[in-house]
């Protein structure tokens, strides 16, 4: 299955190189990045977007900047990684695997600058095997995701998801669209269904763009339309991926997720979460601790060209909400599932 890698580092290895989703599905535009301030805007902006994806493009940004840093000594190039990843750590507060692979670059260059020998040359080699590291186990993670999600589907079946959490905003197979590419590889013959997921539409415009690119089967629903749809009988299961994921289970995902759940719950139809181990952020509680990131309300009433509100008037946009865990019926990651969602069951799993 041929899926698109959203971002990596260009052919010099000097830049970050990721393709603007914001311009899809009319184009697919490639961005060369090698500053900060154009970094933090890919993200800021979803030219990047997805929890994983943005993880890794933190990661090769953290590299990218640190390479064109002049330093003359490793604890200047310390100073400045700290600084670098608090600025790029502000560029979207609820994506936990933001946190994570900056985190996990840090720490990498401190364990290198320990080394006898040390060098920023040194220092920076190791930032880039790292940087690749991140992206090669989510590339495994994903298809591990999907081969545990596929075990919960059957041949034929209708699936609803909402939002974007395939190849675009992972590394290439996704977390809630891996058991659905990998059941196209195996003749499952699922029939998609994929909610606009408003206000910046990536269920249209991104999940429904690169499924129909792949050949699957795909159809595009306005978020209000989930109930009738499910009414209907043509949906036999959910599945959605996740930004943040609290130590009980609660899941941040996409703006309409937990109304979607509630009532998939309504009309028994199993609503399932897929996301790396990455994803969970044991130190949250529950999903009232996670912060929700309210963006600019333009994105609502004038977010395509075409203002559908008046100017000044007030707009609320959360970017996520919460589902509870008790609306989930597994989580799916690289490990495996967790059913019958508990904070000890979510702990035993991270500790297998």
């Amino acid at each position: 299955m041929n899926t698109i890698i959203p971002v990596m580092l260009d052919e010099s290895e000097k830049a970050l190189y990721l393709l603007d989703q914001t311009q899809l599905p009319e184009k697919e535009i490639f961005l060369v990045l090698d500053k900060r301030e154009d970094i933090f805007e890919a993200i800021l902006k979803l030219r990047v977007r997805g929890a994983p994806a943005i993880g890794i493009a933190a990661a090769f940004g953290m590299y990218v900047c640190l390479l064109h840093g002049s330093y003359a000594t490793i604890n200047e190039m310390v100073e400045d990684a700290s600084s670098l990843k608090a600025y790029l750590a502000s560029s979207r507060p609820t994506a936990v695997n933001l946190f994570w692979a900056l985190e996990r670059m840090e720490k990498k260059l401190l364990s290198q600058k320990q080394l006898p020998g040390a060098s920023i040359e040194k220092i920076l080699a190791s930032l880039k095997e790292e940087s690749y590291a991140i992206l090669t186990e989510d590339q495994e993670m994903s298809k591990a995701i999907g081969e545990h999600g596929l075990t919960l589907f059957k041949k034929g079946m209708g699936i609803m998801t909402h939002c974007n959490a395939g190849g675009l905003a992972t590394s290439g197979y996704g977390t809630a669209l891996a058991p659905i590419y990998l059941g196209q590889e195996r003749g499952y013959d699922f029939k998609v269904y994929s909610n606009e997921s408003r206000p910046l539409l990536q269920g249209s415009r991104l999940t429904s763009y690169e499924l129909f690119k792949a050949g699957i089967d795909v159809t595009v629903l306005c978020d209000s339309m989930a109930s009738i749809v499910m009414n209907m009988g043509k949906i036999d299961a959910i599945i959605v991926g996740a930004d943040r994921i609290a130590a009980n289970g609660d899941t941040a995902n996409k703006i309409g997720t937990s109304g979607v759940a509630i009532i998939a719950k309504e009309y028994g139809i199993p609503f399932y979460v897929a996301a790396p181990t990455s994803t969970f952020d044991l130190n949250t509680l529950t999903g009232d601790d996670i912060p929700i990131e309210e963006r600019d309300g333009e994105e609502v009433i004038n977010g395509f060209g075409r203002r559908t509100g008046p100017i000044g008037v007030k707009v609320f946009n959360p970017a996520f909400d919460v589902t509870k865990a008790s609306y989930i019926t597994a989580i799916i990651t690289e490990k495996g599932l967790i059913t019958d969602i508990t904070t000890q069951k979510v702990k035993a799993h991270m500790n297998q």
